[in-house]
């Protein structure tokens, strides 16, 4: 297998992509089913900067739009948009497969079912941090990639590429059968099951942002600080081996990180997909295939693309709103079709 040469992050691309994130923020800000100029807009922005005074014209009911309803939502879905991407990167990086997702490893199904135990309790009505989908939904999550490690590392050699794939594979339909149960004896819920599977990111204010971000800033600290040794290990475990590199540690520190961004994204935000799937993959025809490129770009761009993704599933059918999922799989299915029908999907 050839390895390309390792890229160095360069100055002008980091820029490309905190402009793409700049322009989804103040964009999904501005716009919305009640009208706001985005001069005033960004004028409100800017009067809370520290030493900044300026008046933005915006009346008290619009800036609580502004800050209580449009700011969290926004800076919810670049989180979780870059938190599904980066993921998406990581595993791929691990797997050496451009098949891989956030998803890979049982997350989705583990999740679905926490929802849905929570909807069919009762406990999800609630809001905000007292709301008990997104604590279910983690936990589902987590129960799920426990186990696929459990399973996956019970061989005689230990835990592999190819054993945790497989033993993903069995939990996810296990967890999957096990939803599939529990929403057949309850169906007066089945739509709330089915709202949330398609993903939203409807907030309560700025609740949800403050669940995830604890779970972001570790984990993306440990992708970003582990992005060299993804490169390492793309020219195998022998090879790595001699310049000093634990493959099975460094494999394992990564998938529990992107496995806890993914987990933590999918809590707040339902089951995105194809975000974790097309963004990196875009950044590789872009940028290069280093993972020391690929995994901070794909933060960046994944980020910027599940916002514009969630201003366009608020605004396109007003005051309606389509699930996100919708909007990516709209956008992420045609240009992965693409990718397949014009070149050869390699990896490294």
């Amino acid at each position: 297998m050839t390895t390309a040469q390792p890229v160095r992050l360069r100055a002008s691309w980091l820029g490309a992509g905190v402009i793409a994130i700049a322009v989804a923020f103040v964009l999904g800000v501005g716009l919305g089913p009640v009208s706001l100029r985005l001069d005033r807009v960004a004028l409100e922005l800017l009067d809370h900067v520290p030493g900044i005074d300026v008046e933005s014209g915006l009346t008290p009911t619009e800036a609580a739009i502004v800050w209580d309803i449009r700011l969290p939502r926004v800076v919810l879905g670049l989180l979780v948009g870059g938190l599904l991407a980066i993921s998406g990167a990581a595993y791929q990086g691990v797997f050496r497969n451009p098949l891989a997702d956030p998803y890979l490893l049982g997350i989705a199904a583990g999740a679905g079912l926490g929802a849905t135990i929570a909807f069919v309790s009762g406990a999800g009505d609630a809001s905000g941090v007292f709301d008990a989908v997104p604590i279910a939904a983690f936990a589902g999550a987590f129960a799920a990639v426990v186990m696929t490690f459990a399973v996956g590392g019970s061989g005689r050699r230990g835990a592999s590429t190819v054993s945790l794939l497989l033993a993903g594979v069995a939990v996810a339909s296990f967890f999957t059968a096990l939803q599939t149960y529990v929403q057949s004896r309850n169906t007066d819920t089945i739509r709330q099951v089915f709202s949330w599977i398609l993903g939203r990111l409807s907030t309560s204010g700025w609740d949800e942002v403050l669940l995830l971000l604890p779970y972001a800033a570790v984990s993306t600290a440990v992708l970003l600080w582990s992005r060299r040794t993804l490169d390492v290990l793309a020219v195998g475990d022998d090879e790595a081996a001699t310049l000093g590199v634990n493959a099975k540690r460094v494999r394992l520190l990564v998938l529990v990180a992107a496995s806890l961004a993914a987990a933590a994204a999918v809590s707040v935000s339902g089951l995105i997909g194809f975000v974790g799937l097309v963004v990196p993959h875009a950044v590789r025809l872009a940028f290069g295939t280093s993972n020391r490129v690929v995994v901070p770009l794909s933060f960046l761009f994944g980020a910027a693309f599940l916002a514009l993704a969630d201003l366009g599933a608020r605004t396109v059918e007003q005051p309606a709103e389509l699930p996100i999922g919708v909007v990516t799989a709209f956008f992420g299915a045609p240009f992965f079709l693409f990718i397949l029908r014009t070149r050869a999907v390699t990896f490294r």
